[in-house]
């Protein structure tokens, strides 16, 4: 049997990739922050909470991820730990620098020194590219990153490819594009969306805010985005791949789309507050998922409308369920009032 390591497995991609590991026959361990709130409604939502061994670590301290490695014996390692959400890193550029970017040198050379022959991969970010000038980015495209978060998931990729070359290492990356489910947190706008609308539909809210609807991007769906994680750790040379649609969306055809399931007019629920623009907007991303196409025989299978329907479907089941009292795994009724969080950028 198979063991594997999953940092961030709380998270969206972290539950589903070991739900599908377990499917799989692995044994699955998997790090978390001790919090005074325990953040495990995903692993419980997906009924895996108690098939998976939980390890408590600290990306920034070297020796917890080294009692990490030593408690799971892992064959792999798949790192989709990551202070993930955009805005946040203009709020805390150093600490995403820290936790998105060194960290997994860190985890890297904690591989390097306990069982060098662990295959390791790092979850990259379509972010890198920034406002690139290329009609769809690949495996070659420059980068140009336009946040620290940005710019600290292009030094873990690099570090990545320098382990790599440098020590023989199956180290490996994937360069995923916007990846979205019901799993997705609140704060990203795709999920912002899709929960606003479905308590508007049932008159719990009268309004949703949000930021630039004229952004584009190649959003998938996230458990198809770990099912072809998966086959990249099993290839037999490591390389990096891209993994996206092909297709690009503005948050705009986002919003319309899912009020339109609502049966709804956006325009006479939208508002637009400058608070929730980044100081630094990266306007298009479209990935080019040839080459995984080709050596790992993938392509996506939910493209945008279905994606938007079955996100949507789910919060307005949830929201139902919340109004009549039933107990589940959830995280709307917990997620403050983004009006009621202030930091440096939140001045008008």
């Amino acid at each position: 049997m198979k063991k594997a390591l999953i940092t961030g497995i709380t998270g969206q991609d972290g539950a589903y990739l070991a739900k599908l590991l377990l499917e799989k026959n692995y044994e699955v361990y998997g790090t978390f922050r001790r919090l005074s709130t325990p953040n495990f409604w995903r692993l419980n939502s997906l009924d895996i909470f108690s098939k998976i061994h939980l390890i408590p670590a600290d990306l920034l301290d070297m020796s917890s991820m080294l009692e990490a490695l030593t408690i799971s014996k892992p064959d792999e390692v798949y790192n989709l730990a990551a202070q993930s959400f955009v805005s946040t890193a203009f709020e805390q550029p150093v600490g995403n620098a820290e936790i998105t970017g060194l960290a997994v040198t860190k985890i890297l050379e904690s591989i390097r020194h306990v069982n060098p022959k662990i295959k390791f991969y790092q979850a990259s970010s379509s972010e890198m590219y920034g406002n690139t000038k290329s009609i769809k980015q690949n495996e070659n495209t420059s980068f140009a990153p336009s946040s620290p978060y940005a710019a600290s998931k292009l030094y873990a990729h690099e570090m990545t490819n320098i382990y790599r070359k440098a020590y023989g290492m199956f180290a490996v990356a994937g360069i995923l594009f916007n990846h979205e489910s019901p799993l997705r947190g609140i704060e990203f706008v795709s999920r912002k969306i899709t929960n606003g609308v479905a308590a508007i539909s049932l008159g719990i809210k009268k309004s949703l805010t949000l930021g630039n609807l004229k952004t584009k991007r190649d959003w998938g769906f996230a458990p198809e985005y770990m099912e072809v994680v998966h086959k990249i750790m099993q290839e037999k040379n490591p390389q990096n791949f891209v993994i996206a649609t092909g297709e690009t969306h503005t948050v705009e055809e986002f919003v319309k789309e899912t009020f339109e399931l609502a049966g709804l007019n956006w325009k006479k629920y939208v508002k637009i507050d400058k608070r929730f623009f980044r100081p630094l907007e990266v306007n298009y991303l479209r990935g080019d998922y040839t080459k995984a196409r080709k050596k790992l025989n993938w392509k996506p299978k939910t493209k945008f409308k279905k994606l938007v329907k079955l996100m949507y479907e789910e919060d307005l089941k949830r929201w139902k369920m919340f109004v009549d009292r039933k107990a589940f795994a959830w995280d709307a009724p917990l997620y403050p009032d983004e009006s009621k969080i202030i930091t440096r950028y939140t001045k008008k």
